[in-house]
């Protein structure tokens, strides 16, 4: 079992690592400290294994405790369920209560939102005293590991676990829908955790940067488990979550030298003040993925390190990657088999065609759906939800359920997710592309760009923009002049209506929900512009133009 080939294998490796292997504020604990903190906990956690699935439940912001939980779930051949702290009430408790969850180890900060809910018949109804609740830091769960105090973890490890063990259900971000929980087996996260720091070329002598969430698919493929295959020193955020403002001063405190991402944090980082030495830094490198283009290079340039943006699912069915010939915009290139499919004919879309200045011309026809034909040999499927297994794998073939299209050459673009279909007087089109073009607009850090219903048939295009600044100081007329100047803009593409925020509601791992921005549509206390006409002429929208289009609009349901 002291082999690389499964989670629980790497970690006993580390037992006798004397390493630094966690930071966190101003405490240290070495590899071997912490192999030793997880053993105490896996013996915990057998105590208490009852018949059915031993899945775990873990509910709190990044710490020594969360890296400790993984360690000893991994030892003890248990499943580990990251419950996301932004979730509330009835939807948390379906999250932990769907997977069937055994045990929950919960943050003190975070027992507020699960308290008095049922989490599914293995947990029951949470109380503070619950025997099957373990509140970190408590005088209970003090208690509760006493007697396993100085366990080997060599001795309490499950000798049963093999590469197909299942080690972790991880949730998609539910930006718009349930969320649903992709199985990982300890000998798929083993397996990525070993190529990572091929890629990055990261060994032991390098230090790793937790700013994304533990219980999110990206942190545990491209940091922590990375971290035990090298063993390397894992950093946790001052604060226990991403901090724009805190990242750089991180960075240098901690002598951090990679920095794993997904969604937009490089954005918000970007949209601190820049100053003078911004690279004067230790960063070497960064791992991550949807990051707009101009920001990987504005990243990289500003704070002086490489960045390495690809394509990867939660699921690991498909994966695209960039290459140093990528142009701009573009995601990068894919295995043999991987393509884009007319969703409703099942074929081939042709390749992408652009105008001399880079204007996308035939996007009804080129967009579709990326595929792939191998099946998605990394997927291993999702936890009791059939409907999902079969939209995914269909005729053989890996649905990602993202919109994609190709140009001539082979390189893939981004347009969306399934649901970022607009059609408008009858085109088809993608949102991810209007997103980039808003981004170019010095007011603007983020752009969301979604369907709501026209008046009378089909969609309007509606944007929500996060600004620098008040949103008071956006400049709504002024708007439309740089839309007009903007030559890659498609003819139907122009947002009819702008909302102006100062905070794009998030998931933790920065994506945008843009099911509640769609459901809101304009009936919001946001400054919204619109255009009455189709010129490019911008508004403040008025009451009696929300009441118009609420009544226009009641019975069209996107």
């Amino acid at each position: 079992m002291l082999d690389h080939s499964t989670m629980a294998g790497m970690i006993l490796t580390l037992r006798e690592n004397s390493r630094p292997g966690i930071r966190f504020q101003d405490t240290t604990v070495t590899h071997a400290a912490a192999v030793a903190g997880a053993a105490t906990r896996t013996a915990w956690l057998l105590s208490m294994r009852k018949p059915g699935p031993f899945h775990v439940a873990i509910l709190s912001d990044n710490s020594v405790e969360y890296f400790l939980w993984l360690e000893a779930a991994a030892l003890a051949g248990a499943a580990l369920v990251g419950a996301n702290p932004t979730h509330r009430g009835e939807e948390l408790a379906r999250d932990i209560a769907h997977t069937q969850c055994q045990l929950l180890v919960v943050s003190e900060d975070y027992l507020n939102l699960v308290d008095g809910h049922h989490l599914g018949d293995g947990i029951g109804v949470v109380r503070r005293d619950s025997e099957r609740v373990f509140v970190i830091g408590s005088d209970q769960a003090k208690d509760a590991v006493l007697p396993f105090l100085g366990a080997d973890a060599l001795d309490v490890a499950d000798e049963t676990i093999t590469p197909n063990t299942l080690g972790y259900l991880l949730f998609t971000s539910g930006t718009s829908g349930a969320p649903k929980a992709v199985l990982c087996s300890q000998g798929r996260l083993a397996l990525i955790s070993a190529v990572i720091p091929q890629m990055m070329s990261l060994t032991a002598d390098d230090v790793f940067y937790a700013a994304m969430p533990f219980f999110h698919s990206n942190a545990l493929m491209t940091n922590w488990g990375p971290v035990l295959a090298t063993g390397a020193t894992d950093v946790i955020p001052s604060t226990g979550k991403f901090s724009a403002s805190g990242f750089l001063p991180d960075v240098r405190n901690y002598g951090v030298t990679y920095f794993n991402y997904v969604g937009k944090p490089l954005s918000y980082i970007l949209a601190t003040p820049e100053e003078h030495d911004d690279a004067d830094n230790t960063l070497r490198s960064c791992f991550g993925n949807e990051a707009a283009s101009e920001d990987i290079e504005r990243f990289a340039t500003r704070f002086g390190c490489t960045v390495t943006d690809a394509y990867g699912s939660s699921e690991g069915g498909a994966m695209v990657n960039r290459t140093p010939d990528t142009p701009p915009g573009a995601l990068g290139v894919a295995p043999e088999g991987t393509v884009v499919i007319d969703p409703e004919t099942g074929r081939e879309c042709p390749p992408a065609i652009f105008t001399d200045q880079g204007q996308l011309q035939n996007a009804e026809a080129c967009i579709g759906e990326l595929v792939s034909k191998t099946g998605g040999t990394g997927f291993e499927g999702y936890w009791n939800n059939d409907e999902a297994m079969q939209a995914r794998l269909k005729g053989g073939w890996y649905w990602t359920g993202d919109l994609a299209y190709r140009d001539a050459a082979g390189f893939f673009y981004f347009a969306g997710r399934d649901f970022d279909w607009i059609r408008v007087d009858g085109e088809n089109f993608a949102a991810a592309p209007i997103e980039r073009i808003l981004q170019r607009h010095p007011s603007v850090i983020l752009g969301a760009v979604y369907a709501v219903p026209d008046v009378h048939v089909g969609d309007q295009v509606m944007a929500t923009v996060e600004v620098h600044g008040t949103v008071e100081a956006f400049d709504g007329e002024g708007f439309g002049t740089f839309l007009a100047a903007q030559e890659d803009l498609g003819t139907k593409w122009a947002p009819k209506y702008l909302r102006i925020t100062e905070k794009l509601p998030m998931t933790v791992t920065s994506k945008v929900i843009k099911k509640s921005l769609r459901a809101e549509r304009w009936n919001t206390s946001d400054q919204v512009w619109w255009r009455p006409g189709n010129a490019l002429d911008y508004v403040r929208i008025s009451e009696t133009d929300v009441a118009m289009l609420n009544e226009a609009t009641a019975s069209r349901v996107l």
